[in-house]
């Protein structure tokens, strides 16, 4: 028997999740491994490159590998790798070993990360409407849990690896069981009830992935050079992002001297905050269009990183980090939503280089700030995550290009 559109839905929730839990577990970390590998900033700024590298890799892989085998198959299996090499880089006591742990571990999230991307995508053309912005906000719940729980095993004292082997341990069983409610190939999309979005979505609900399947795709092949200017805009997003996730604890730590309890909450007051606009941001998207959300979450971005660069006080700069990451929540969605349905026959290979690119600027971030602390501080490094929030609010207009702009009649906006 196929899986429901709901079941499938909530697996990819579940997945979401899980990849926001493991990455925030290594995340909240960060302090933790620089003091006991012992390396300075900029060299940690240069180690993570390696996470980036290795998460591009794993996406140029499991993209392709999505589209041929289907989820069923790749999601669960880079689940599993997630999970287990998560211990790894608290297992290491050395830069090279720090690099390898950094290398796999990126690999195995890349695989995870565009492979639930491109089932995502095929959930919300299943559906009908805009729903990519919600799978997002649970990864960022993923971050939320995981600072919550180094910040508990931090005030209790405890040697972080206990805490990332057994988030990988439960990440593992979870990808597991999760996996059958999963779609095995591509759905068509379902018509939108363009007078009613409570029977559009009890209809998704209750409709198996064969009944979706009978519908026309009749979705637009789109260009490879559009697809490549939209990796453009992640990359400059997803490294504002990287950027808060690498740098952020360490910020309250070094240039405010904020406890390590209290800095790891830096981490989690922009996690969720990226939460609770993803969670508004897809009914935004189908009232505004996503072309609105990227330009005012990015221009909202830059107010928010301005203030945490500039600002001398910890309430300003948790109140900073919160709207960096509410202005950044709702854009890395409309560029994955708009690669995945420019060709839904190769959502993934389109998400991969979307997601490629993006999660090599979110790697590239932190170890350009790294860098730029040679020449300036922290925060002050800062400001070069305000020039490129700038320029996305600026280029949003390429997102007018196709039809991501406004609601489409296949993403019917609610109350139509």
């Amino acid at each position: 028997m196929q899986p429901s559109l709901r079941a499938a839905r909530v697996a990819t929730y579940v997945y979401f999740v899980l990849c926001g839990t493991l990455m925030g577990a290594w995340v909240v970390h960060i302090p933790a491994a620089e003091e006991r590998v012992g390396v300075s900033h900029a060299t940690l700024g240069g180690l993570l490159v390696l996470l980036g590298l290795g998460a591009f890799a794993g996406m140029q892989v499991a993209g392709p590998l999505a589209d041929r085998l289907g989820a069923r198959v790749v999601v669960p299996v880079s689940g599993v790798l997630c999970g287990a090499a998560l211990i790894l880089p608290g297992l290491a006591q050395t830069p090279w070993t720090l690099a390898g742990a950094l290398l796999a571990f990126g690999f195995c999230n890349g695989c995870l990360d565009v492979s639930m991307n491109a089932h995502a995508v095929h959930v919300e053309k299943a559906y009908g409407r805009p729903v990519m912005s919600g799978f997002h906000a649970t990864f960022s719940v993923g971050g939320v849990i995981a600072a919550l729980v180094a910040a508990g095993a931090a005030s209790a004292g405890l040697n972080p690896v206990p805490s990332m082997a057994a988030l990988g341990a439960v990440g593992i069983v979870i990808a597991l069981a999760s996996a059958r409610a999963l779609l095995p190939i591509a759905p068509a999309p379902v018509a939108a009830d363009s007078h009613s979005h409570s029977d559009s979505d009890a209809h998704s609900d209750s409709g198996s992935v064969e009944a979706a399947q009978t519908s026309p795709a009749g979705s637009p092949r789109g260009s490879n050079g559009r697809v490549w200017l939209l990796a453009v805009l992640a990359l400059m997003v997803m490294l504002c992002e990287g950027a808060a996730n690498d740098w952020s604890a360490l910020h309250l730590k070094d240039v405010l001297g904020a406890p390590a309890g209290t800095a790891a909450f830096a981490y989690g007051t922009f996690a969720a905050a990226m939460t609770i606009g993803r969670l508004l941001a897809d009914r935004l998207v189908a009232r505004f269009g996503s072309m609105a959300i990227l330009r005012h979450g990015a221009a909202m971005a830059a107010v928010g990183i301005t203030l945490v660069a500039l600002g001398p006080w910890l309430w300003a700069a948790f109140a900073g980090w919160a709207l960096f990451g509410l202005g950044l929540s709702g854009t890395v969605p409309q560029l994955f939503s708009a690669a995945g349905h420019a060709d839904p026959a190769a959502a993934g290979a389109n998400v991969s280089r979307v997601a490629g690119l993006g999660y090599v600027g979110m790697l590239a971030g932190p170890a350009v700030i790294g860098w730029l602390t040679h020449l300036v501080a922290l925060n002050h490094a800062f400001v070069l995550l305000t020039l490129l929030c700038v320029t996305t609010a600026a280029a949003a207009g390429i997102l007018r290009t196709g039809s991501d702009s406004t609601p489409r009649n296949d993403l019917a906006p609610v109350g139509q």
